[in-house]
């Protein structure tokens, strides 16, 4: 009796959860409303003076308090012009420093460019090492990374969204989230791509994870990606915190993921695991960028399309998150043997990171990304086969995601 009431309980969970339009993997697969219903009663109030926080509507929300006041409450990270001023004022600083020829070390420079190069490197192809001038770099990143995602949302998205035909504020919210996703993850993964074309690790030769070792002087292609991808994930993580997305119910486990993303980050480029750190990054990258595609051609009810695209992606999410993970799983098992034996040893500060345990460390996190994701596939299985099937999903909430059926 147990038992049965366990699965009961479990089959209501699963189901509840597919039809959840707040979960960020199912909540944009459930049946939409037309593309030009309201879903409810319109408001009578004047669009212009309702208040949806969080969208482009309540302009206030969007209305920079000066640049030292917006600076101080961190609303710049929503405010694009105020992002922008502040990324500019390094950059103008730099070139009056060096127009100045100040007879010191640019100490804007930093914040610009990547830092520590490795002295003795051949100049036609230098080589740059970690260290302790990455940190301004990544910090003064995630303000970039502010200003792209809100310019690109508020100025580019969220107008095309309407253009298209989107009605409902939620919905136009989401398209344009999902827009400057499906943007970052495909350029990130084709620049993820391009950099290992160029590593003897291109495409997934698995045993170069490991020759070599420790890879502590990067490309400078390589060492920016790195950098770019941690500025990224702290950016999305602080926009969690902070709410500029409209909460959704798994909000804790998005959380998490960012906080674990950004560990596995730190601790790859720390230990010099940057060659399967960047083997890991495409592999996440090209699957998400197909999913955001596919999001949006649910939100503007491109039937055939959204169709296409999402068989497209269940394939490329098979083939890179789960067939690539379990070829790098089994690298980390099977080929840490390679690391020459000099170096494993664990001598942090001489740079090796590698005795017989650190495997272990290593094979730990990927595995538990691979649950993860494994636990996502099954739920993308589902969407598919209801697709095909076509099992009705009765859920009133489906396109609103907790809007109250406003218009934009």
């Amino acid at each position: 009796m147990t038992s049965r009431k366990n699965a009961v309980s479990m089959q209501s969970s699963l189901n509840n959860l597919e039809t959840d339009p707040s979960h960020h993997l199912t909540g944009p697969f459930v049946p939409q409303t037309p593309i030009h219903s309201n879903g409810s009663t319109p408001s009578t109030e004047p669009s212009h003076r309702r208040k949806l926080p969080g969208t482009p509507v309540d302009s206030e929300f969007y209305q920079s308090k000066g640049l030292w006041t917006d600076f101080k409450t961190l609303t710049w990270m929503r405010i694009p012009y105020s992002a922008l001023k502040m990324l500019l004022i390094p950059v103008v600083l730099y070139f009056v420093w060096d127009i100045l020829h100040i007879p010191f070390a640019n100490p804007f420079a930093p914040l610009i460019f990547i830092s520590h190069r490795v002295p003795d490197s051949d100049p036609s192809d230098p080589r740059y090492s970690k260290g302790w001038m990455d940190i301004p770099f990544v910090l003064y990143h995630v303000i970039v990374f502010s200003f792209i995602r809100q310019f690109a949302i508020l100025k580019v998205l969220i107008p095309l969204g309407r253009r298209l035909g989107l009605k409902k504020a939620a919905k136009i919210d989401r398209f344009g989230e999902q827009g400057y996703a499906m943007l970052y993850h495909g350029g990130m993964g084709i620049w993820g791509l391009f950099i290992m074309s160029s590593l003897p690790t291109w495409w997934y030769q698995s045993e170069f994870y490991w020759i070599g070792y420790p890879h502590w002087d990067m490309k400078p292609l390589l060492k920016r990606y790195y950098l770019m991808q941690g500025a990224y994930w702290l950016q999305q993580l602080i926009v969690l915190a902070l709410r500029l997305e409209k909460p959704r119910k798994d909000f804790k486990e998005l959380v998490l993921h960012h906080i674990v993303t950004l560990y596995l980050i730190g601790w790859s480029y720390g230990i010099s695991m940057t060659l399967i750190g960047n083997a890991v990054y495409a592999s996440m990258d090209i699957p998400d960028a197909f999913l955001a595609f596919s999001k949006l051609c649910n939100y503007l009810q491109w039937e055939v399309t959204k169709t296409v695209s999402f068989v497209i992606f269940v394939f490329v999410w098979t083939y890179f998150r789960h067939w690539l993970n379990l070829v790098m799983l089994w690298s980390v098992i099977y080929e840490n043997h390679l690391v020459p034996e000099a170096s494993k040893i664990w001598k942090p500060f001489d740079g090796y990171w590698m005795p017989g345990w650190m495997k272990y460390q290593i094979f730990i996190p990927l595995f538990l990304l691979q649950l993860l994701n494994l636990f996502w596939y099954f739920l993308i299985w589902r969407i598919l086969i209801r697709a095909v099937v076509g099992t009705p999903v009765d859920d009133e909430r489906s396109d609103d995601e907790g809007d109250d059926g406003k218009e934009d």
